[in-house]
C-alpha cells in the first residue's frame, strides 16, 4: 500500500524519480536557455518528454532566475499553444501568476497584461477576483510587484465590462494599503460612463475620494459629464462644489459641460447658479462658453441675450462662428421680431460675415411671419443676385405668406418671376 502511494506521488511530481525529474529539468533548462525572443520560438524535446512536467515542475522552471523572463514566457507560450497534445495538464492559474510577476519584475508590462488577460478571460468564462487574491498574496512576495500585479487585474476586468469584479479588485487593494493609481481609476470611470453606468460611475468616485486617491479635475470632469448626459445637472454642479472645497478646482473644460448640459435641457435656473459659481472659481468664458449659450439662449427664444452675447465676442476680438448668427436672426424670428432680426443681418454686414442659405432662411421665415412681404421679395432677390439657391422649402414659406394676406395673384406672378430668373441662370 505505502509503495503505491509512494509511486503515485512520484508520477504526481514528474513521474519517474528525482532522477528522471532533474533529466528533464535540465534538458527544458538547456532548450530554454537556447531562446532568442522575440522571433525564435521554443524547441520541444523528441518524443513525449513533456508528458514528464508537473504543475510543480513547471513553477520551478518559471522561478527559475538563471532563465530570462522574456525566454521563460516564449516557453509557456509553447505550452499554452500546443496543449493538451504535448500536455497531461494544463498550466493553472498559479503558474501563470509565477511568471507573470516575473515580467512585472523586469518591466515587460506589455507581456504580464497579455498573459493574464489569458488567464482572467479564458473560454471557460471570466475567473472570480476571489479565486485569485489568495494565490496573488502567496507568490506575489514583494508589494510593488503585488501591487502592480493588481492593478493590473483591477484594468483587464474593467475593459472587459467586468465592473462588479474591478469593483472587488479595488476593494481589496484598498483595504491592505495598496497605492492605486489615479490614471487606472480614471479609466474605469470612463469605462463605466460610456456604458452608461452613471450610478456606478457616480460611486466608483466617491470610493476613490474615500480612499485618499489623488482626484484630478479629469476624473472630476468625466463624472460631471456623466451626470450631465442623464439630466442630473444639479447633482454634478453640486459634486464640483464639493471637491472644490477639497482643492480639486474645476477647469473651464468641467464648467462648459455643465453649461452645455444646462441650456439643452434648458435648466436655466440651474445655469445661473453653475456662472456664479464660475465667476467664484475665478475661470474665464472661452469661446466654446459663448457658443454653448448662444446657442441655449436662441433655441429657448431668448434672442436679445443671445445677440448680447455675440456683441460682446466681437468687442473680445473672438470668431463669431455664422451659425450662431443664424441661430439668433432665426430666434428673433420665431418670437416675432423681424426687425430685430433684419438689423441683426445687417450687423453681419457691418462685420464683414459672409451670409449663407440658412441666414436668408432664417431671416425670410421670420418676415413671413409677420407678413412682410416687401421684404421678403426683397431678399429673395438679393440672394439671386447672389447666386444663393432658393429651396423649395422656402418656395413654400413664401408663398403661404402671401396667401395668408389674400394676395393669390400676387403669389403666383412671384412664382413666375422666380422660375424665369433661374430659367435665364
Amino acid at each position: 500500500m505505502t509503495q503505491k502511494i509512494l509511486q503515485a506521488a512520484r508520477r504526481a511530481s514528474g513521474g519517474g524519480g528525482p532522477a528522471r525529474s532533474r533529466s528533464l529539468y535540465g534538458e527544458l533548462h538547456r532548450r530554454i536557455g537556447r531562446i532568442a525572443p522575440p522571433t525564435a520560438p521554443f524547441d520541444p524535446p523528441p518524443g513525449s518528454l513533456l508528458s514528464g512536467l508537473s504543475h510543480a515542475l513547471l513553477d520551478r522552471i518559471l522561478s527559475d532566475p538563471h532563465l530570462h523572463s522574456s525566454k521563460c514566457l516564449a516557453f509557456f507560450d509553447y505550452l499554452l499553444e500546443n496543449q493538451p497534445s504535448s500536455l497531461s495538464f494544463r498550466p493553472n492559474l498559479q503558474s501563470h501568476l509565477v511568471l507573470a510577476c516575473r515580467l512585472l519584475k523586469a518591466t515587460n508590462f506589455g507581456g504580464a497584461e497579455r498573459l493574464l488577460r489569458s488567464v482572467l478571460m479564458n473560454r471557460n468564462g471570466p475567473l472570480p477576483f476571489s479565486a485569485i487574491a489568495c494565490v496573488i498574496e502567496k507568490r506575489c512576495v514583494k508589494a510593488r510587484i503585488r501591487a502592480k500585479l493588481l492593478e493590473m487585474m483591477f484594468k483587464v476586468y474593467s475593459e472587459h465590462g467586468l465592473y462588479g469584479q474591478a469593483s472587488q479588485a479595488f476593494d481589496y487593494m484598498r483595504k491592505r494599503g495598496v497605492r492605486i493609481n489615479e490614471r487606472a481609476c480614471t479609466v474605469h470611470l470612463l469605462a463605466l460612463k460610456r456604458s452608461d453606468q452613471v450610478g456606478l460611475c457616480v460611486e466608483f468616485f466617491g470610493k476613490m475620494v474615500d480612499s485618499g486617491v489623488g482626484i484630478s479635475v479629469y476624473s472630476l470632469t468625466v463624472v460631471v459629464d456623466g451626470l450631465c448626459r442623464c439630466g442630473a445637472v444639479k447633482m454634478a454642479r453640486e459634486l464640483v462644489e464639493q471637491m472644490s472645497r477639497k482643492r480639486v478646482e474645476p477647469n473651464i473644460v468641467t464648467f462648459n459641460t455643465l453649461i452645455d448640459a444646462c441650456v439643452k435641457w434648458w435648466n436655466f435656473n440651474e445655469l445661473d447658479l453653475v456662472l456664479v459659481l464660475m465667476q467664484k472659481e475665478g475661470v474665464e468664458f472661452n469661446p466654446e462658453t459663448y457658443k454653448f449659450l448662444v446657442g441655449g439662449y436662441a433655441s429657448f427664444g431668448w434672442a436679445k441675450e443671445a445677440e448680447k452675447l455675440i456683441f460682446k465676442m466681437h468687442d473680445l476680438g473672438l470668431k463669431v462662428e455664422i451659425h450662431l448668427y443664424n441661430l439668433t436672426i432665426g430666434a428673433f424670428g420665431k418670437v416675432g421680431s423681424a426687425r430685430s432680426a433684419v438689423n441683426l443681418f445687417d450687423e453681419m454686414t457691418k462685420r464683414g460675415v459672409e451670409k449663407n442659405a440658412d441666414t436668408y432662411w432664417a431671416l425670410i421665415s421670420g418676415l413671413c411671419e409677420v407678413g412682410e412681404i416687401e421684404e421678403v421679395i426683397r431678399y429673395i432677390g438679393e440672394m439671386q443676385r447672389k447666386g444663393i439657391q432658393i429651396g423649395e422649402v422656402m418656395m413654400e414659406r413664401v408663398v403661404d405668406a402671401f396667401c395668408k394676406r389674400g394676395m393669390v395673384d400676387e403669389a403666383y406672378n412671384f412664382l413666375a418671376s422666380i422660375e424665369k430668373r433661374e430659367a435665364k441662370s
